[in-house]
């Protein structure tokens, strides 16, 4: 499960480590897509599996359903770790989540998402915005059990 957030950087061949927390779930490779935000969506096999049989069992006469198909698997690239625990990410991918060499991965548990550190920075302060998160989240139903 990945959990947890994580600096990382890109190096000049557009290579990123994995942090060893997130390696024993990545080792059997890695899906890396567009995220749903300016960011990118790491999943495991298994994760984009299921992904991708909820997405695909949508109405294909749906225009809303037909760009979803295209943005999961038009931007979806199936990757490898390396005996070094990194892999390449495609330069379309990088240059869609504006990633340069300081990075933030940030668990979501069954998958990661990669975010520019400046992007992040951005998407965080939102976060901590306790007063409208009250609102914010008003309309879901959170529950432990």
């Amino acid at each position: 499960m990945f959990l947890g957030k994580f600096a990382a950087q890109l190096d000049d061949s557009e290579r990123l480590a994995v942090p060893a927390a997130f390696r024993a779930d990545s080792i059997a490779g890695l899906f890396v897509m567009q995220g749903l935000d300016r960011n990118l969506m790491a999943l495991t096999t298994a994760a984009f599996e299921a992904f991708y049989q909820h997405v695909r069992s949508l109405n294909l006469t749906d225009p809303l359903a037909r760009l979803l198909l295209r943005l999961v698997l038009g931007s979806a690239h199936q990757v490898r770790l390396d005996e070094h625990g990194t892999f390449r990410v495609p330069s379309e991918l990088a240059g869609f989540a504006h990633l340069t060499d300081r990075l933030t991965l940030v668990g979501q548990g069954d998958y990661f998402e990669i975010w520019s550190t400046e992007v992040w920075q951005t998407q965080e302060s939102l976060m901590k915005d306790a007063a409208s998160n009250a609102n914010r989240f008003s309309a879901l139903t959170l529950a432990t059990r």
